[in-house]
């Protein structure tokens, strides 16, 4: 039987970048607190559990003094930066750098335009960390839309900006890009802003045709992770026999009887480690 992970699987550079810089910390300190789940995977965010990193949420943040803080790749809104700073808080700065440009891009549009003419929109998922983030530069005024039938909520007659959560379709944006300028009533002007991270959405080619090269596929992600959610269905719309799976042991409920090849992938919060732990256990 031929088994292949797909080397273009597994953590993009943000979520590198936040995962080395609390190791680091953790090899010198032995504790870190996280603001969040540093990754969308339980099994990574055990593994640094066990190396002394906390995780903690929002309310937490209000009872720490004196401590060290990571904020993690989805980032987060000038109101945390304050808190932080009002308790004393050191922060270990790990926003990805893709989220930090659109956040400044956002904040910009705020400041500079007429906010009574001005709507912002956000193309993204209620409540995600990262749209928490970028709404977060417009003290909380931008209008979050998750699908194109939520452009009802929009007033066409104010000057729009749209702009993008990273990790979002680029097919479904530039729909909803389409959809709005047909709606725009001038004198009003549209202007979007395409701020998706190809690193993420280049995946989903790639992926569709690692998930027709073999019988069936095996999906390893955390059930937390949007991303994860996303290529998996990309995944399955390919190949009907794909299995998603967040743990190793997971794995024996799939069967491999008559199966030539399996292929093995991830999300970007999904760790190559756990993948190959996956591709290990199959073998008897």
């Amino acid at each position: 039987m031929c088994i292949e992970i797909d080397k273009n699987s597994g953590f993009c550079f943000g979520v590198v970048n936040a995962i080395n810089k609390a190791e680091q910390e953790l090899e010198q300190n032995k504790s870190l607190f996280c603001l969040g789940d540093i990754v969308h995977n339980e099994t990574e965010v055990e593994r640094l559990t066990r190396k002394g990193l906390t995780t903690i949420t929002h309310a937490d943040l209000e009872r720490l003094n004196h401590k060290k803080i990571l904020i993690r790749a989805h980032g987060e809104p000038p109101s945390t930066y304050e808190l932080a700073n009002r308790q004393q808080l050191h922060i270990i700065d790990a926003t990805c750098p893709v989220v930090l440009a659109l956040q400044k891009k956002i904040q910009k549009v705020y400041i500079e335009n007429d906010k009574k003419n001005t709507q912002i929109v956000i193309f993204g998922k209620k409540g995600h960390a990262e749209v928490n983030g970028l709404v977060g530069q417009t003290e909380n005024t931008a209008i979050v839309i998750e699908k194109i039938e939520d452009v009802k909520q929009l007033d066409f007659s104010k000057n729009t900006f749209l702009f993008s959560q990273t990790t979002q379709s680029i097919e479904k944006f530039n729909e909803l890009v389409n959809d709005i300028q047909k709606r725009i009533l001038p004198p009003a002007h549209f202007v979007f802003n395409d701020t998706i991270c190809r690193q993420v959405s280049n995946r989903i080619p790639h992926i569709q045709e690692f998930a027709r090269k073999h019988d069936i596929i095996i999906f390893v992600s955390g059930k937390k992770s949007s991303n994860g959610k996303v290529l998996f269905n990309e995944c399955k719309s390919v190949n009907d026999h794909t299995f998603f799976v967040s743990e190793i042991d997971e794995v024996a409920a799939i069967s491999l009887e008559n199966v030539n090849s399996v292929g093995i992938c991830g999300a970007t919060s999904t760790p190559m480690w756990l993948m190959e732990a996956v591709a290990n256990s199959l073998f008897p």
